[in-house]
């Protein structure tokens, strides 16, 4: 071999050792960077949420241990205050002869220590008795104070022991993505469950094909099954935020779908529940008419003059639509300020006002748009 050659060699090894003992200096520098760089980091799952409901600007802040151990916290707090609801619905008499007493069951909390319990109206309509049992297994007898089909929200009572009262929280401060915790009876049979998950999304409105919409509703993708329904939806602090009341699985075009759980705002389920204890009732403000909801639909089916609005099928004798001198025929299109369409259903719209209130109804009758006053009236549900 030529002196050239060799030469020519020995360069390349040397320059390949240089880059090699280059490249794992530069390697080591930036791994030590990097390990640097994460030992600085906060820890990767961190939570935000309020430290109490009285003051929502502070906060506290949680690593990924943390949040497990005030999931654990929130359960011990909130879990004793959590009863079973059991009702019986009578049986009914049919021309095959008499069906036999039908049991239902859902979840609900105590919110008093005097024996007040909140849970969904669906929960105990219909029944013609209901007890509860507590976290411990015992059983005790209770009573149907009031409810309100509207917001499905009802008020027991009972004259037992209350282990636990639950603290009740803020829900007005919620933002998605906080943790929450579900607690509940599935099916009747798996007592004081526990299921976690986070805010998917708060304002949700979920129509109940009853003519009007549940609203402001906070989307949950913590598990809940029936059973679950009347039961509290809890946050990091240990503080009731909602009560579970539904669950989508069928869109009704054939998707399945899961994770979608919804809550009643516990804001919105205390001013309910107050308003029962006080009056025995929740009011609402009452026009005194029978409806047809009209869509787009409807309207051109049957060639009427508007897309969206309630055609009056009835007016109540003495009833403030009477007295304004509503008819039947006529549809109403607005009430107050808001025009009925796909978001503003008449009772929604409705109740934005409340009993007491004078209102101008706006409403079509053979083909012109006419204007009332109306002060409308109360409606007791009890």
């Amino acid at each position: 071999m030529s002196l050239k050659r060799i030469f020519y060699a020995l360069f390349v090894v040397v320059v390949a050792g240089a880059s090699a003992l280059a490249g794992a200096t530069a390697g080591g520098f930036a791994v030590y960077r990097a390990v640097e760089a994460r030992d600085s980091l906060p820890a990767p799952i961190q939570q935000v949420l309020p430290a109490s409901n009285t003051n929502p600007s502070q906060t506290l802040v949680l690593n990924t241990t943390d949040i497990e151990t005030a999931i654990t916290k929130s359960v011990q707090k909130t879990g004793p205050a959590v009863v079973t609801v059991v009702g019986t619905i009578p049986g009914q008499i049919t021309f095959f002869g008499s069906t036999g007493d039908q049991t239902v069951s859902g979840s609900g909390f105590f919110i008093t220590d005097s024996g007040y319990i909140l849970t969904n109206n669906h929960v105990v309509e219909g029944t013609n008795e209901v007890n509860i049992i507590l976290s411990d297994g015992t059983q005790e007898k209770a009573a149907i104070v009031g409810s309100d089909p509207y917001s499905d929200i009802a008020v027991l009572k009972t004259d037992g022991k209350v282990p636990a009262v639950a603290t009740l929280g803020n829900s007005d401060v919620l933002k998605p993505g906080e943790s929450v915790i579900a607690i509940g009876s599935p099916l009747g049979d798996f007592k004081n469950t526990v299921t976690v998950g986070v805010v998917s999304a708060t304002g949700r409105s979920i129509d109940t094909g009853n003519g009007y919409q549940i609203e402001g509703l906070i989307q949950t993708d913590a598990a809940i099954n029936h059973g679950n329904s009347g039961g509290p939806l809890v946050d990091l602090a240990g503080e009731v935020i909602g009560i579970n009341t539904l669950i989508v699985r069928n869109t009704g075009s054939g998707d399945v779908a899961e994770g979608l759980g919804f809550a009643i705002p516990i804001n919105t389920a205390q001013a309910v529940a107050q308003q029962i204890i006080q009056k025995g009732y929740f009011s609402h403000p009452y026009l005194g008419v029978g409806y047809q909801p009209i869509t787009p639909d409807i309207a051109a089916s049957y060639n009427l003059p508007v897309q969206w609005g309630a055609y009056v099928t009835r007016v109540a004798a003495n009833s403030p639509a009477s007295q304004a001198g509503l008819q039947q025929g006529d549809i109403i299109t607005k009430i107050g300020d808001v025009a009925l369409d796909a978001n503003h259903s008449y009772l929604n719209t409705l109740y934005t006002h409340k009993a007491g209130d004078q209102v101008t109804v706006e409403f079509v009758r053979n083909g012109k748009t006419m204007q009332v006053q109306v002060t409308l009236g109360e409606a007791k549900h009890n």
